[in-house]
């Protein structure tokens, strides 16, 4: 299995995102959105990076479950309820994401939404990844 992190000159600099991510690999999994829940399913309080690191654990808790790694994700849609506030905070959720998944990144997008399916949550997070 192999992923390439696919950065053109053309484009701006990535900033803790690939532009493109090609995979070679046997087996997909898809990775379902994951907030900021307690083992009872039950969402937690938080700020948006305090969210931010709980529901990128359970992602990765559900990827090393599947048999993968974090340098695995091909692909990471970041649902939002505050894009701005996701933007003044990028810098701290950069840190997150480097100490729990390292630094080989994968395609991403933040995109908008207007709630997530529990109103207290205010950040989901879900992948695809390719392994051997």
């Amino acid at each position: 299995m192999s992923l390439e992190r696919v950065n053109p000159a053309e484009l701006p600099p990535p900033t803790g995102f690939s532009h493109a991510v090609t995979a070679t690999g046997s087996r997909t999994v898809f990775l379902a959105g994951q907030t900021a829940l307690d083992p009872d399913g039950k969402p937690v309080p938080g700020t948006l990076p305090e969210q931010f690191e709980r529901a990128l654990t359970h992602l990765l808790a559900a990827l090393r479950a599947a048999g993968g790694a974090p340098s695995d994700l091909a692909k990471v849609t970041v649902y939002a309820t505050d894009v701005a506030d996701y933007r003044a905070h990028a810098p701290e959720l950069g840190r997150i994401w480097r100490r729990l998944a390292g630094r080989e990144y994968p395609a991403m997008a933040v995109i908008g939404a207007v709630r997530l399916w529990d109103e207290e949550c205010v950040v989901e997070l879900e992948g695809v990844a390719v392994l051997e």
